[in-house]
């Protein structure tokens, strides 16, 4: 309870006492019981003045004790600090003889208030502190100090301290408490019910004046402790009405740790202001656009270089989909139409136009013919002497050794060696410790079947499927990894040979809703059609309009027959790369290698 204007200052320490609003009867300075008829004013700035006053310079060995704050001791003690005449003459108001007689008696009418509550003074020595049982406080209701300031108040400051609320009442805020036994070590894990609350238990017996207040500004020190404190306070109290100071630095590394720092070392305007800008508290998970502002202006500057989409390697296919960090494409087609090699060899040309590295869970392939895929793609020759190579020569040994040194720096691989099939979270956590290790920027889950997907006896195929998505989705935002999900589509009754959509993929229409892109690789299996080695790139979802937009791409396979690689050829350009102009080298619209067979 502070002390009214004209009341002095020892009156508003007896009547805290006997009120039970402090745990803790601190004598820190006489001049405070100094003229027992000055207004509480006077007391004000007599406090003001020790604390600029007041330096280690100027004190003795006795006095280097005294600082800016009085250690709180336990619920049950009282806590009396006292000084020497001469020392106080010397440390805190410097002066004449008289002076440190005024000082002595002072300190004599603390002695006689305290024995007058019960608290005896007479083992005090100056320059020491000394602990004892409080006569007037056990088992006493535990309440903020100073509760009566915030009585009809509905902005309240909470600090962690008596001296930090004297500090801000220098500052002009009256609307200020402290709580009782300082901050916790850490925040808790777990809130406890409100009769088991005993820590803040304060808080409770303080709830009338609390649910009045629309905004509470948490003024804790900026330390640990003190940051665990403004956590528990704002758990119970409700965060979204509670907003947080941040202290001034003192320099690049520190910062102030409390209002009477502040106040010490920047005066009391600069306590003001850091009130006055105190920020909302945070929520987790809600935001305003200002927290983004930075990743908004990176994305219009351009800054990463890979806003619009990075390249597929092919300009036909660059028309309708690129490749951006952070999004879900789904790729199904149905079975031989060529989706892991238009995965593969879209990988290669990520890698070789961009630099990106993969991590790779391809359950279908060995990884002796998953290498030779890969290899084949990027060296340009086959692996080996065989039929579908055609009279090019295979890779040499020298070839090899640097195809498996680029394999080994470009690829990781996520296998399960046990006969169980891995789940999505498994594969999910290794990709993310490949992204944390390795760096990687792509991850590669060929195909949906090869999974385990055992869900809960109570969740149906759509649901775990949408989860399931969720998860894939969640990871490819959260570390910037853009990731290729093949999907198999279910069995097409009565197949005429047309390409699937996204909605034939078994076990849901999530796979198409969910998705950021969505994509059907499809082969020509009729050669009244057109040259059964074209591809095509069936673009059906795009969210992201940047970077692509609905619509078919065509790509060829490479021929080891000099014919098929001349852009004469059946009018090459017009018919495979979905433009009148053939100047364009067809290589830019091929699957490479050339030695890509379908059986």
């Amino acid at each position: 309870m502070p002390p009214a204007a004209g009341k002095t200052f020892q009156n508003f320490i007896h009547s805290s006492v006997l009120m039970g609003s402090s745990k803790h009867l601190v004598g820190k300075h006489p001049a405070w019981f100094a003229a027992p008829l000055l207004p509480y004013r006077y007391h004000r700035r007599l406090l003001r003045e020790y604390l600029h006053l007041i330096s280690p310079s100027s004190l003795t060995t006795a006095d280097a004790q005294v600082s800016s704050r009085v250690p709180l001791p336990g619920l049950r003690l009282c806590h009396v600090r006292a000084y020497s005449p001469t020392s106080l003459a010397r440390a805190v108001l410097p002066g004449t003889l008289e002076e440190a007689k005024t000082n002595a008696m002072q300190l004599e009418i603390l002695r006689k208030k305290l024995e007058e509550q019960g608290i005896s003074c007479g083992s005090c020595k100056p320059g020491q502190y000394t602990r004892m049982l409080c006569p007037k406080e056990k088992n006493t209701e535990r309440i903020f100090y100073g509760l009566d300031d915030i009585k009809q108040a509905t902005d309240i400051i909470i600090v962690e301290g008596e001296i930090d609320k004297l500090s801000l009442e220098e500052a002009g805020f009256r609307n200020c408490v402290s709580v009782p036994d300082g901050a916790p070590a850490q925040v808790s894990k777990n809130l406890p019910e409100e009769r088991e609350d005993t820590k803040y238990q304060y808080l409770w017996n303080c709830k009338e004046y609390l649910e009045k207040a629309s905004r509470i500004i948490l003024a804790t020190d900026s330390d640990k402790p003190g940051q665990a404190l403004a956590e528990e306070l704002a758990r119970r109290l409700g965060k979204e009405r509670c907003w947080r100071v941040t202290w001034p630095k003192k320099n690049n590394v520190e910062v102030f740790k409390d209002a009477n720092e502040v106040l010490m070392c920047l005066g009391a305007d600069a306590v003001r202001r850091a009130i006055e800008d105190a920020e909302l508290y945070p929520i987790k998970g809600l935001f305003r656009f200002s927290s983004y502002f930075h990743e908004i202006d990176s994305y219009y500057n351009l800054s990463h270089g890979n806003e619009l989409g990075v390249t597929t390697g092919w300009s036909g296919v660059d028309e309708f989909y690129r490749v951006v960090p952070g999004e879900l494409t789904i790729v199904t087609g149905v079975p031989n139409s060529g989706k892991s090699e238009w995965i593969d060899a879209l990988l290669c040309n990520l890698n070789e136009a961009a630099g990106w590295t993969f991590a790779l869970c391809s359950m279908e392939n060995k990884v002796r013919e998953h290498a030779r895929k890969l290899l084949e793609k990027h060296i340009k020759k086959p692996f080996f002497n065989a039929r579908y190579g055609a009279s090019f020569e295979r890779m040499t040994i020298e070839d090899l050794e640097q195809g498996k040194e680029w394999l080994d720096n470009t690829f990781h691989l996520i296998r399960c060696e046990d006969d169980c099939l891995p789940s999505i979270n498994w594969v999910l956590n290794l990709a993310k410790a490949a992204v944390l290790r390795h760096g990687v920027r792509g991850l590669v889950i060929d195909p949906y079947n090869e999974l385990d997907h055992q869900r809960q006896s109570n969740q149906t195929e759509t649901e775990y499927v949408s989860q399931m998505l969720t998860k894939i989705k969640r990871f490819a935002q959260h570390h910037s990894c853009h990731v290729w999900f093949v999907a198999h589509p279910r069995q097409l009754q009565n197949w005429t040979g047309s390409a699937p959509n996204l909605y034939d993929i078994s076990g849901s229409a999530h796979f198409m809703n969910k998705c950021d892109n969505g994509v059907v690789i499809h082969r020509n299996r009729d050669e009244s059609a057109g040259p059964l080695d074209s591809v095509k790139v069936c673009v059906r979802k795009v969210r992201n309009k940047v970077a692509g937009k609905i619509g078919d791409a065509f790509l060829s396979y490479d021929s080891p027959c000099a014919e098929y690689r001349t852009p004469n050829r059946r009018d090459f350009g017009k018919c495979l790369m979905g433009v009148t102009d053939c100047s364009l080298p067809p290589c830019q619209n091929t699957l490479r290698p050339f030695f890509i067979s379908f059986v």
